[in-house]
């Protein structure tokens, strides 16, 4: 009996998989929405609740000498499990995720729906500088991966619901859905259309909701209600170049310390050793830069913190140089958290510097500026002016200070963007050329082939062979050039252009005199299937050729021709206007 009933189940499961499979495009994105919302929500839950317990136990170690090797077995813990035991060792995820979504289809292994949160509860647990924000969306974006692909979805519906996965993991850890959303939308994905934001919208609210259901319906950084004055406004544009500031230094501090690191230790283990002793002795003399920091977020806004101004210049500086050495040790964690610390920082520091410089200058409390320096400096890190505001606005309920950050949000990113044209999160990618926004030259580009484009039907040459032995290909043939390849090996020896025999095929005695050889261009520039079709199409630019010969160990291959390229983009731009 116990069998026929689960069998019934198993038969029930089957035919709902092959229905969602075979259903509408919008119901689909719908229902796989609502399940990547309710898994990634609880991935976020899971992952927070394991930071509060392990910092309640860690919190109550008051020995130095652990307090300083704590970091280093985090890192050693967090290398091992991540390098040798699970093999998803390197960076913080979410750049893998925007590659993901950008050159692969939205496919993401399932290992990472996991591997990354393991590896950060680890890291930030035992003292390490980083946030849980990325590893959070990494697993969500590999959850929605996966779900997706269990139920046969394609490209388009694969990256909208590893999106999704992203969205609904910023929205249960802020209790922030619209953020989700934007945060998606403008850093993951990088563009607004309607299949987008369908799944987005829905795995947000339903994490959120999620979140709301298990932690409560709670404002992370609270503060009493702020009336915005002119002055506040006005120094709202200098505040936002402070923030720039410090956003540049930030980022380049992140990328400068992965590279110093590499460098001068090449073994993972003793990086990971070295990093967390250097976290381990900051965080005992000042332990407000360890974790992810939002408890000493919350004492700013609340007015419980009261150092001097100098004391939380020291803390921004060495926050920056925490987090870049957890990271760049190979510690799992993400920027998102360090940002919030290192932006209210920066806005009490400055809030502090106008009180000392203008005592009398009517201004709003130090709450109103660190809200606004960490939208500031989260603008201008991730290079996402909306989601800076709208986090803020959220996770604090500051609507009423909307106008300032709204204005330090778009000039500190606009500022930012001037000296670092790529977020933190995009700027590897660049360099790779890994980064290809929808519907940009880049994307449509990456999605064509190269063996797509190559032509077999050029009629090869021989060096030895007479001109007057050409003509008969030349009759044959539709085009104006030959190919020119060695009778033993196959290697390309050049080409040979109608236009530079021509006026030779009027006069006997020379076409039956001069050999190929004489006439062949050596001097090609030649492509591989390999080559990515952006490079490919600088090298037409650089040769103002329409043809270039495609050779593979030497060996001809074909010809790949700009028309041929130039349709095959039309149709392949065609498509994805169609999304």
């Amino acid at each position: 009996m116990n069998k026929f009933k689960f069998g019934k189940k198993i038969k029930k499961g089957f035919r709902l998989k092959h229905f969602l499979i075979n259903s509408d495009e919008r119901f689909k994105l719908g229902f796989i929405g609502i399940i990547v919302g309710v898994t990634s929500s609880l991935a976020a839950v899971g992952l927070t609740k394991g930071l509060g317990f392990f910092h309640h136990f860690f919190g109550q170690i008051e020995n130095p000498l652990i307090t300083i090797f704590l970091p280093a077995i985090g890192l050693l813990l967090t290398v091992i499990l991540l390098k040798y035991v699970i093999n998803d060792f390197g960076g913080h995820g979410l750049p893998e995720v925007i590659h993901s979504i950008s050159l692969k289809g939205g496919i993401i292994k399932f290992r990472s729906a996991y591997s990354k949160l393991l590896g950060s509860l680890i890291t930030i647990s035992f003292g390490g500088s980083a946030g849980p924000e990325a590893p959070i969306v990494v697993s969500g974006a590999a959850i929605g991966s996966n779900v997706a692909r269990l139920f046969r979805a394609n490209e388009k519906i694969r990256i909208a619901v590893a999106g999704s996965g992203a969205a609904a993991a910023i929205a249960s850890i802020f209790n922030a859905p619209i953020a989700g959303i934007i945060f998606t939308m403008e850093v993951i994905i990088g563009e607004w259309t309607p299949i987008f934001l369908l799944p987005i919208v829905i795995a947000s609210v339903t994490g959120t909701e999620i979140s709301r259901l298990l932690n409560g319906n709670q404002i992370q950084f609270s503060h009493e209600l702020i009336k915005v004055n002119v002055n506040d406004i006005f120094l709202s544009v200098f505040l936002a170049l402070v923030c720039a500031f410090f956003s540049i230094l930030f980022i380049r501090t992140v990328r400068n310390s992965s590279k110093f690191m590499d460098k001068y230790f090449k073994n993972i283990l003793i990086k990971a050793l070295v990093g967390g002793l250097i976290i381990g002795l900051i965080s005992l003399n000042i332990p407000y830069v360890k974790g992810e920091g939002y408890k000493f977020v919350q004492d700013i806004i609340t007015g419980h913190f009261t150092n001097g101004l100098l004391f939380v210049l020291l803390i921004i500086v060495l926050k920056i140089v925490a987090t870049s050495i957890t990271l760049g040790a190979g510690g799992s964690g993400g920027v998102f958290a360090p940002s919030l610390v290192i932006g209210s920082s920066t806005g009490l520091f400055f809030y502090m510097a106008i009180r000392s410089l203008f005592p009398e200058l009517a201004i709003n409390e130090a709450a109103l500026y660190a809200l606004v320096g960490m939208a500031g400096v989260l603008s201008g890190t991730l290079n996402a002016p909306l989601t800076g505001m709208f986090l803020i606005i959220e996770i604090s309920n500051g609507y009423d200070a909307i106008l300032p950050l709204m204005l330090v949000s778009f000039l500190t990113s606009a500022i930012v963007k001037q000296f670092e044209p790529h977020s933190i999160y995009h700027y590897e990618l660049v360099k790779k050329g890994h980064l290809h926004r929808p519907r940009t030259d880049g994307k449509i580009l990456a999605e064509i082939s190269p063996r797509e484009l190559l032509e077999k039907d050029l009629s090869i040459v021989y060096p030895d062979i007479l001109l007057s032995d050409l003509i008969p290909k030349i009759k044959k043939s539709n085009r104006n050039y030959f190919p020119v390849v060695d009778r033993e090996s196959g290697n390309l020896l050049g080409m040979v252009y109608f236009n530079d025999i021509k006026d030779f095929i009027f006069d006997n005695t020379l076409i039956n005199s001069i050999l190929v050889e004489e006439v062949m261009h050596t001097d090609l520039t030649t492509i591989s299937t390999s080559d990515s079709l952006t490079d490919i199409q600088k090298k037409f630019e650089q040769t103002n050729s329409w043809s270039l010969p495609v050779v593979e160990n030497q060996k001809y291959k074909g010809l790949i021709s700009k028309a041929t390229m130039l349709d095959l983009y039309r149709k392949e731009l065609k498509v994805q206007t169609e999304i």
